[in-house]
């Protein structure tokens, strides 16, 4: 089963994940939801990237046909996939 993870304190909200997708892997949340209390964002990112007022989590991650669509569209590279063979991929924004 393939797994994809979010990074949740480098994502800037820019939503080009869920804009990407084929399969509607992504949601955008607004940051003021309690489950992004405790985070903190990244100082590396918002020093190239603004915070924007939600961020991205995902809702269907087995769904993922690791097309990598969203690995090269991620602002703040906080995406990782792993494929059914444990093979690791990282977002690095073009």
């Amino acid at each position: 089963m393939v797994n994809v993870d979010i990074a949740i304190e480098k994502c800037t909200g820019c939503a080009h994940c869920r804009d990407v997708c084929p399969v509607n892997v992504f949601e955008l949340r607004p940051r003021s939801n309690p489950e992004f209390a405790s985070v903190v964002d990244d100082p590396s990112v918002a020093a190239k990237f603004q915070f924007r007022a939600e961020k991205s989590v995902v809702i269907n991650g087995p769904e993922c046909i690791v097309c990598e669509a969203c690995l090269y569209e991620c602002e703040g590279e906080c995406i990782t996939i792993t494929d059914d063979e444990g093979n690791v991929r990282h977002s690095v924004y073009k």
